[in-house]
């Protein structure tokens, strides 16, 4: 079978129409919906590329301040389809196996390279590809409902895949992360919670209202210094200590010269609220 790895967004983000998820622009803010409800929304080849193709234009779109990525029906995402995707890549040789993985990791990369803060809204199963979806957000809010699981191994794999060995120790600790990725077993809402992979709890009712206020709330602030925080958040992890403390000097002088840290001062100074508008 032919696979296509790319799926090219045109900009703006607000006038794309997409085709294998759901997906809409609201002012600054983009919402993400994995609308298969009926299978607990699967990936496919498509979607994978499609949202790939979301988060590498918006690099590109000024006016997309942040994004929330959820699922539809009570449920996250499954994670790959086993009949669309899995049932294929039995049948594939090394070199289409390489470009499905490869396919596969350019979601997480265009997701990390994006400057937006990613907000994950996490009810249901939330499982294998679907758990790299929601650990490769910025922030992730679950509920007591969310079922967790980077079940690789379930299915004879390594739980290497998607960058889970680089960015899930960094989120919950090394030996949290290894305990998931070996024996692929579910980690509830609450212990999510306690292990710091969500960074709070809501009710399953209201976990995407709460996503969407928290990324509405990074939307009115200075995104241009939100977005500095997250490429230093992903940039220090490979420097020693005093390379970081370096860049971030740098990172910060950049941030002093924007219009939002003249309104901040400003509005300090006239007893106000800045208002910032991300430049």
């Amino acid at each position: 079978m032919t696979l296509n790895t790319h799926h090219p967004v045109p900009l703006p983000l607000a006038s794309y129409r997409a085709q294998h998820v759901k997906f809409e622009v609201s002012g600054k803010l983009a919402t993400l919906t994995l609308n298969r409800p009926d299978r607990k929304n699967p990936l496919t080849f498509q979607s994978y590329a499609e949202i790939a193709g979301i988060f590498r234009a918006a690099a590109g779109d000024d006016q997309v301040k942040a994004f929330v990525i959820t699922g539809e029906g009570g449920n996250f995402c499954s994670g790959g389809d086993v009949f669309e995707i899995i049932g294929p890549l039995i049948e594939m040789d090394t070199v289409g196996l390489l470009k499905f993985t490869r396919m596969t990791g350019e979601a997480v990369k265009a997701m990390r390279a994006a400057p937006q803060t990613i907000v994950a809204a996490v009810d249901g199963v939330c499982a294998g590809a679907g758990a790299i979806l929601a650990m490769a957000s910025d922030l992730r809010i679950g509920t007591t409902k969310a079922k967790v699981a980077f079940l690789f191994n379930r299915v004879g794999l390594a739980g290497c895949d998607m960058g889970a060995c680089a960015i899930l120790p960094r989120i919950i600790g090394q030996g949290r992360a290894a305990e998931l990725l070996y024996t692929g077993r579910v980690m509830g809402g609450e212990e999510a919670e306690r292990f710091g992979f969500f960074n709070r709890l809501s009710s399953p009712e209201n976990v995407l209202a709460d996503a969407t206020a928290l990324a509405n709330e990074l939307c009115a602030g200075p995104t241009f210094a939100n977005g500095m925080t997250k490429r230093m958040l992903e940039m220090e992890w490979a420097m020693s200590v005093e390379q970081a403390i370096e860049a971030e000097a740098v990172a910060q002088a950049l941030c002093m010269e924007t219009e939002d840290f003249r309104r901040a001062f400003h509005a300090f100074a006239n007893k106000q609220k800045p208002v910032f508008e991300g430049n």
